[in-house]
């Protein structure tokens, strides 16, 4: 987590993609305490309620869990519900737009799919 915190978006949120980032990287791994609310506020000069307000959205969507008096910890199967909303959001913000511009242009699926083809690494 040493990516640092920008004005584009709310705090919270920029915590919560931190943490979810370290998970798909394997930084953090399952069954792993997470950094308290207190480490990330002293981290990232901020409030320790922005900072459980972060962990709390993870928490929400079964990423993270709380093991009562030790702190937050990684959930099983937590790198995949990760990956799988973050490839959701990928078509929402990506290929949609993608797709209606190449609709647009008369690109055919085929078209398309060369294109891809050939600029995909």
């Amino acid at each position: 987590m040493n990516e640092r915190l920008t004005e584009q978006k709310s705090i919270y949120l920029q915590i919560s993609e931190m943490i979810e980032t370290d998970i798909l990287r394997g930084i953090l791994l399952e069954e792993e305490q997470v950094p308290s609310t207190n480490e990330l506020a002293k981290l990232y000069t901020i409030n320790p309620a922005t900072a459980a307000k972060g962990i709390g959205l993870l928490v929400d969507e079964e990423i993270l869990y709380k093991r009562r008096g030790v702190g937050m910890f990684v959930a099983k199967g937590a790198r995949e519900k990760i990956l799988a909303k973050r490839k959701a959001a990928f078509a929402e913000n990506h290929l949609a737009p993608l797709l209606a511009e190449a609709k647009s242009l008369g690109i055919s699926k085929e078209e398309l799919l060369n294109m891809i083809g050939e600029r995909y690494l």
